[in-house]
């Protein structure tokens, strides 16, 4: 088989849908012979907050000399983003001979998408040295793929109400999902709201949460993001992050407890703070003498830390670029996003058969100026040149926005997961 033959029979199997359950995965994971056994594994779970957090940690424990790999998901434009090692994208042609040895085990383990890319990345990142791999979790948690490893620490941003069909309609019905991927007595740490303390302290982890164990402030940096404070039972600390939105500086005061529990100093934690990036996510990118600032906001907790940080930017009123999947709370989203918008482009994500059409889309947003769009490139040549607008409401949407923006190759294969 031909590498591009390999990623579409990966990419169709998207289309057999989450298969929540750590069978198939564990017997993927030992015919390769358990290459998670070779590096040790943090697992970042929750709702939102989840990617900007494990970049952050995978760029302090780098600024620390480790070789740390970090696994995210979804990809924005190319397959290989899901897999970092060193704060470099392992190359396409590295990946690809990697699934090469992974499908015909895939196949005969009858794997779901996921649980492949799950253990193409353990077999990567053991093949590549990483000595820590952080490991962002897909849906859930007890169930999820990435919780066949054996986390050393595990972390959990926060928990709200989104793929309520398969986790639950309650944000603690989510929650008891979400806490497995939590060990009894090893370090964890967690930003979720204080009533559900009770369900993460159940697993009887070592758990440091926000508003308990941990403390932290922010001061707004404007465009260069946030100088925060973080007080902790190992000490205080103060670092700046790049992160944009009290959001952004929350998650990134929540790796830095996670990389006190792992034991890195004070002085590359603020290196690696300083470092890190996180494409798609209140990023801004040059468009026709003006910007567009991307973001992968898709639910309603994300679009309220999202209007939050573009009002403190004070940026509003602005034209909103928008396109979701039909599945997605879109009222909620939309409530949220209304306030910050002059005029309202809709559109549609190209290559993902979940997005909602535009026309769907137009009683959002009630009393704004609407201009229906069919693709994500016509939805940039309807903003005037020289101004800034935001785009948001689909991680596929930014994704095939930024290759638009940055002038690449965008991807041509259907986006389920």
């Amino acid at each position: 088989m031909t590498a591009p033959e390999h990623l579409d029979w990966l990419f169709a199997r998207q289309r057999f849908g989450v298969r929540p359950g750590l069978d198939r995965v564990h017997a993927l994971l030992a015919a390769l012979g358990r290459p998670q056994d070779r590096f040790r594994t943090v697992l970042v779970g929750g709702t939102n907050g989840k990617g900007s957090t494990a970049a952050t940690l995978a760029a302090v424990l780098t600024a620390a000399g480790e070789r740390a790999g970090v696994f995210t998901s979804p990809h924005l434009t190319r397959f290989s983003e899901r897999f970092v090692v060193g704060g470099q994208e392992l190359p396409a042609a590295q990946v690809l001979e990697a699934l090469d040895r992974v499908r015909p085990l895939a196949e005969a383990h009858e794997a779901s998408f996921f649980e492949v890319v799950t253990a193409l990345g353990c077999l990567l990142f053991a093949e590549a040295g990483v000595r820590t791999a952080v490991m962002e979790v897909g849906l859930g948690g007890r169930l999820d793929a990435t919780n066949a490893l054996d986390p050393v620490l595990s972390v959990l941003t926060n928990v709200g109400l989104d793929h309520t069909a398969i986790l639950g309609d309650t944000v603690q019905a989510i929650a008891a999902e979400k806490v497995g991927i939590l060990r009894a007595g090893r370090p964890a740490v967690t930003g979720v709201s204080p009533e559900l303390w009770p369900v993460l302290d159940g697993p009887g982890a070592d758990l440091w949460a926000v508003g308990r164990e941990l403390r932290w402030e922010a001061r707004p940096l404007g465009w260069d993001g946030h100088e925060v404070g973080l007080h902790t039972p190992a000490g205080d600390l103060s670092f700046r992050t790049p992160l944009l939105g009290r959001h952004g500086a929350g998650n990134a005061a929540l790796a830095v407890a996670a990389a006190l529990r792992l034991g890195i100093p004070a002085e590359a934690i603020r290196r690696g703070t300083a470092a890190t990036r996180w494409p798609g996510r209140l990023e801004r990118l040059p468009w026709r003498g003006g910007q567009v600032l991307l973001d992968g906001a898709h639910n309603p907790d994300g679009a309220r830390a999202l209007a939050r940080a573009v009002s403190e930017l004070g940026t509003v009123p602005l034209p909103l670029i928008f396109g979701a999947a039909e599945d997605k709370d879109l009222d909620g989203v939309a409530a949220a996003l209304r306030p910050l918008a002059s005029r309202v482009i809709l559109t549609r994500a190209a290559l993902s058969p979940r997005a909602a059409e535009p026309h769907r889309l137009a009683g959002l947003f009630p009393g704004l100026p609407l201009t229906l769009t069919h693709t994500p490139q016509e939805a940039l040549e309807a903003l005037a040149p020289g101004t800034l607008a935001l785009a948001c409401g689909s991680l596929y949407l930014v994704g095939e926005l930024r290759p638009l923006l940055l002038g690449e190759a965008g991807e041509e294969r259907e986006r389920w997961q």
